[in-house]
């Protein structure tokens, strides 16, 4: 076979059309001039992905089209395959005859010769996870439909349509397609490359021909997307590989290419918060970011992503001791803030909580504060940010990682405020693993930072096992309650004692409210809070050990 394929890995913006063209436009120039017959764009990437509910505005799908044809007109003999909205006649309701119309198709058109050669629908529409096409989305009802490309007669389908051993590839196979082109916005999660990559290679061996798989890389909103672009050939080897979280066009003659290596399991965490900051943060017109330095793990690793994301000019720390604050956390706050190269101001708030228990006496009157004046300090430190955010313009960083989100150890309108939250989906022990991972040519997060017990030093002595059980215990509950929706008593099957199970769960389904109230922030595992995991505020149910 002598087709020579070209894909193009593009970080593209939502809604941004003009721009998304442009892109696109550059990768058809490089393409031609390799001598590629056909180049690969992603999913949507004229649009952006996710469009979200953009896809029910008619003028935004009319100026998709617009671009579309501007597109078509600018092709010569090299064919290119878009990623676009399109109209749809082909499944106008979901459900019931008087539901919301679906009159969009997510649609992949071949240009060719100045003109839209043909258009194909996705079929398979994922309503799971961060999706939900089957709500926006019309299903296409011709799977088995080829073209002609280079002398090559070559199957086009979107994403999903080659996750099913049965799906719209396998139709084009039967029809006589000898190559599988497939266009892709397949969000990270820790491992996906290589569950991709596997579930490729059975389609291409299944098939008996090649599969080209070109997808997306970038941050938008929650979603990391990680490139990772692949040609399988038709014996399901592995012949060629883009770079992960890196934007690329390659060009593969289905049989020889290069293949960049796969990240360390750690170090490809880090990269897709790295790329999350720095897309959402940039993406949403800001430069730079501010963020409280408590001398803790966590604000640490937040403020390092920030640095490595947007530069260390671009981040501006605060520490803010209180009365219970120890000498040697405003020390290592400052210590990291030197060895980053990032500013870092030392604003004490003792005067101003002083000030707030002062005026607050006569209603608080003897009763123990407690955890009202733990609050207060987290929400002065938060006042102070936002104070920064609104006459800089800066974007704050939220600090919080996800076992705190999980059982609601935070404050909101404290610790809880900020435009973006980098650890949101990274449980605690995994936060050290960055740390130590990030220290591994030179120190940059203290050792003290990495060896004292956490605390959030909202009072004398304070430690966070105190409230919570040790981080090494509490993870992996959380991780098969949230992560895997385990029942509790199928929890503490699996060893756990069934108090700490119990003590867990209660903890995490009451604080849903709290985390409807958080910052986004990027999604590294295979079910993060957000559009991942939707349960109700108000919410009875508790599932308690049997």
């Amino acid at each position: 076979m002598t087709l020579r394929v070209a894909g193009a890995q593009i970080n593209v913006v939502v809604g941004d059309i003009d721009g998304n063209c442009q892109r696109i436009l550059d990768a058809m120039e490089k393409a031609a001039a390799l001598g590629a017959d056909v180049l690969l764009t992603p999913e949507l990437a004229l649009t952006g992905y996710p469009p979200e509910d953009l896809v029910h505005r008619p003028d935004f799908v009319a100026a998709n089209l617009d671009a579309l044809r501007r597109l078509a007109a600018a092709t010569g003999d090299m064919a290119v395959v878009v990623g676009h909205l399109d109209v749809s006649t082909e499944g106008t309701h979901a459900g019931a005859p008087d539901a919301r119309p679906r009159e969009v198709a997510n649609a992949a058109s071949l240009l060719r010769d100045g003109r839209i050669v043909g258009t194909y629908h996705k079929v398979v529409l994922p309503n799971y996870g961060v999706f939900d096409e089957d709500r926006n989305f019309a299903p296409g009802t011709d799977p088995a439909r080829v073209w002609e490309i280079g002398g090559t007669t070559a199957g086009i389908s979107v994403c999903e349509d080659i996750w099913l051993p049965d799906g719209p590839p396998a139709d084009q196979a039967a029809a006589g397609a000898r190559v599988l082109l497939n266009i892709n916005a397949s969000p990270y999660h820790r491992g996906k490359a290589t569950e991709r990559e596997a579930m490729l290679a059975e389609r291409a061996r299944a098939a008996r021909v090649p599969v080209v798989y070109v997808n997306l890389v970038g941050g938008q909103d929650e979603l990391v997307f990680d490139g990772a672009s692949v040609v399988i050939d038709a014996g399901g080897n592995l012949v060629h590989r883009s770079p992960q979280f890196e934007e690329d066009l390659f060009v593969s003659d289905l049989e020889t290419g290069s293949i960049a290596p796969l990240l360390d399991p750690v170090e490809e965490v880090y990269t897709a918060l790295v790329v999350g900051v720095r897309d959402y943060v940039r993406k949403n017109g800001f430069q730079a970011v501010t963020l409280g330095l408590s001398g803790g793990i966590d604000s640490a690793v937040t403020a390092i992503i920030a640095a490595d994301a947007l530069g260390p000019e671009n981040v501006w720390a605060l520490s803010m001791p209180s009365r219970y604050s120890s000498q040697h956390s405003i020390d290592d706050a400052l210590t990291l803030a030197t060895n980053l190269g990032i500013r870092c101001d030392v604003v004490p708030i003792e005067p101003m909580h002083a000030s707030f228990l002062e005026t607050l006496r006569e209603l608080f009157g003897t009763t123990d504060l407690g955890l009202t004046e733990e609050n207060l300090q987290a929400r002065i430190r938060g006042n102070l940010l936002m104070a920064i955010s609104n006459q800089h313009h800066h974007m704050v960083l939220a600090t919080g990682n996800k076992s705190e989100t999980a059982v609601g150890y935070s404050t909101l309108y404290g610790d809880m405020v900020g435009g973006y939250a980098p650890l949101k989906d990274v449980l605690k022990t995994l936060v050290y693993e960055l740390a130590r991972w990030r220290n591994r040519e030179g120190e940059v997060v203290p050792e003290s930072t990495l060896t004292k017990p956490p605390s959030a030093e909202l009072r004398p002595g304070q430690l966070d096992q105190d409230s919570l059980p040790p981080y090494a215990e509490l993870d992996p509950i959380l991780e098969l309650y949230v992560e895997q929706d385990m029942a509790p008593e199928k929890i503490a099957a699996q060893g756990f004692d069934p108090r700490t199970v119990a003590r867990v769960v209660r903890m995490v389904d009451r604080s849903e409210f709290k985390r409807r109230q958080g910052a986004p922030g990027p999604k590294i595992t295979t079910k993060a809070f957000g559009k991942d995991r939707r349960l109700p505020m108000t919410n009875a149910y508790r599932a308690d050990l049997r």
